[in-house]
């Protein structure tokens, strides 16, 4: 299935088994999404099976992203909510030592207790609640409510600051890393991830299974902002999740820290996603509010990779007008961005391709090049070009399936297949011709061809500019 959508910011959409048939994802498609997310705290195997099987229905071009928990704190299934008001006294039990007891509750991780410390902040659900200890008892925390409210089961706890030494990965998550693997799923984004260890704990199961899975490192708090380096070491990606990040850190901190991370993963050639309430209130609003559209206006204008819907389009009354708008609204903001971005050089296969890929770019500003055309085995050559954050859509050609979707991640790339990979002459005709027989490009356009000659791993030796009626018949 072909779309005519030349949008460079990638959309990611998060879908669930509720809804998810293939004319709906069909739409999606069609309107706009790149990659689809499927959130294993809300499914489990076989729901989340019906999905994939649905997705891969309608393209075997959309990527495939399973988020996993990652080492999260919730309240649990034991005892009933309970509604407490400002200046309550509220008890938090730690898992297994649970009394139900007017205004009690419990939480996931038996050793909360022992790793809070006298007057911390406790926020209940994102933030809707604050609780402040007051009192540290054996296996429970005696606490004030700094606000009204109800606690209800299975709700997000954070505590700012905080180090818990909570295990990276759940039974669940690694079951759900074997479900990944078995069934070729191209991306795992990582919950809450801290240092590279986490990541590693990851790696170290894909490695067992011979798995070429890409990890994307969620940062959620503190700790995984200030070790960004270490984990942009191991990861292919980050994602900014900023729901716990927010709640995590100072709210008033959280653009920096958002521009802070981007530009981290621009000088490491690493994809970025900027995630949560991008939309929010298309879930039950067909137009979004002012503030959201400058929200996904700023992602891109800090040259984000690209930007996520969640609950829009996992349960909203809106999911198709989501993606429509956010598709739109980066068409437009893209077209007033300056059209080269002067990003730090790095060294992803050697120094020719290195200096080829940002001359490749320059070019086609100053040039006013239609299309930048390269073929790629590895992803590496593409992810420095699109470093630069091109103008000129960067058309990436592959022989291999699975790179053609973990390219959705990057900036500005649309892949073609390649049957195989043949001579620099056959790669510049199959190119052209199947741009142009596609309508991408017109006989009179200006196009960039970067190529390599001496085969896999040695990245670009080559750029090759010319008019499209010259290189079709090369």
């Amino acid at each position: 299935m072909e779309r005519k959508i030349i949008k460079r910011t990638k959309i990611v959409a998060t879908i669930s088994d509720l809804k998810c048939d293939t004319d709906f994802i069909t739409q999606l498609y069609q309107e706009g999404m790149d990659v689809v997310r499927l959130n294993t705290a809300h499914q489990d195997h076989e729901a989340t099976m019906k999905v994939i099987n649905n997705v891969r229905e309608v393209s075997d071009r959309i990527a495939l992203l399973i988020d996993t928990k990652g080492p999260e704190i919730r309240t649990t299934k034991k005892g009933t909510p309970i509604t407490v008001s400002k200046d309550a006294e509220v008890t938090i039990w730690d898992a297994g030592h649970f009394i139900e007891e007017d205004s009690s509750i419990e939480v996931s991780y038996e050793h909360f207790s022992k790793e809070i410390h006298e007057n911390s902040s406790i926020l209940v659900d994102d933030g809707d609640i604050e609780l402040k200890v007051k009192e540290i008892k054996e296996h429970c925390l005696i606490c004030t409510a700094c606000s009204s409210g109800e606690i209800k089961q299975r709700k997000s706890i954070n505590v700012p600051a905080a180090k818990f030494n909570l295990p990276s990965l759940s039974e669940k998550d690694h079951g759900f890393i074997l479900f990944a693997i078995e069934n070729n799923i191209d991306f795992i984004a990582h919950s809450f991830v801290r240092n590279k260890k986490d990541v590693l704990e990851i790696q170290k199961i894909l490695d067992a299974h011979n798995s070429d899975i890409k990890i994307i490192a969620k940062i959620e708090n503190q700790e995984g902002v200030d070790n960004i380096d270490e984990i942009l070491d191991y990861a292919y990606g980050v994602m900014v999740a900023r729901g716990d990040l927010a709640i995590e850190i100072p709210f008033e901190k959280l653009p920096g820290v958002q521009k802070y991370l981007i530009n981290k993963c621009i000088a490491r050639r690493k994809p970025v996603i900027v995630a949560t309430q991008m939309l929010h209130s298309m879930i039950s609003n067909p137009r979004p509010t002012r503030a959201e559209v400058s929200d996904i206006a700023s992602a891109i204008y800090s040259q984000a990779d690209a930007t996520m819907l969640s609950g829009e389009t996992a349960y909203g009354d809106y999911p198709i007008e989501s993606v429509r708008t956010m598709a739109t609204v980066a068409k437009e903001v893209e077209e007033t961005k300056e059209k080269f971005h002067e990003a730090p050089a790095i060294i992803l296969n050697n120094e020719i391709s290195a200096y080829l890929a940002k001359s490749a770019v320059k070019a086609s500003v100053r040039l006013e090049a239609k299309a930048i055309v390269a073929d790629s085995s590895s992803g590496r050559k593409i992810r420095d070009l699109a470093g630069y954050r091109s103008h000129a859509p960067i058309y990436a050609m592959c022989t291999d399936k699975r790179l053609e979707r973990q390219m959705s991640l990057s900036y500005g790339v649309h892949t073609r297949h390649l049957k195989e990979r043949g001579n620099k002459q056959e790669l510049i005709r199959e190119s052209v011709n199947g741009l142009l027989t596609d309508g991408f490009v017109n006989d009179d356009d200006r196009v960039i061809i970067v190529g390599g000659s001496f085969g896999k791993g040695f990245g670009a030796t080559f750029l090759e500019i010319s008019s499209v009626k010259n290189l079709k018949n090369y």
